[in-house]
């Protein structure tokens, strides 16, 4: 079976990442720290499976995650934080935009406009 006939499976719980807005992987890709050449052969996970990634997402719709210890974000550089939780808040926005999209989109435009720019 096919690799995306199989669905993707998350690498640390083990369940079905069964929607683009719970996507690790397509967040990172959103916001350019992951490369379409390697999307397809990337580890998935949850957002909230990775949460030094998702205690930077401030959404209404997702609930705050919060992480012990050095990566903690009171532990970090405020000025990094705030470039971190700016980031990863409008790439949660753009997967939201993308999973409203009715119709098939070119894959090419799912990145932040900064993403793209830093490709071509």
């Amino acid at each position: 079976m096919a690799k995306c006939d199989e669905g993707y499976r998350c690498e640390v719980c083990r369940q079905d990442v069964t929607s683009i807005v719970d996507s690790d992987l397509y967040l990172r890709f959103v916001i350019g720290e992951l490369d379409a050449e390697v999307l397809h052969t990337s580890p998935e996970r949850h957002i909230r499976c990775n949460p030094v990634l998702a205690q930077f997402i401030r959404n209404e719709g997702f609930q705050p995650v919060s992480v012990q210890g050095s990566f903690d974000r009171a532990q970090l550089d405020p000025v990094f934080v705030a470039q971190r939780e700016l980031l990863l808040s409008r790439g949660y926005a753009r997967l939201l935009e993308l999973a409203a999209i009715d119709e098939d989109y070119d894959l090419r435009e799912y990145p932040l406009p900064e993403a793209l720019a830093k490709v071509r």
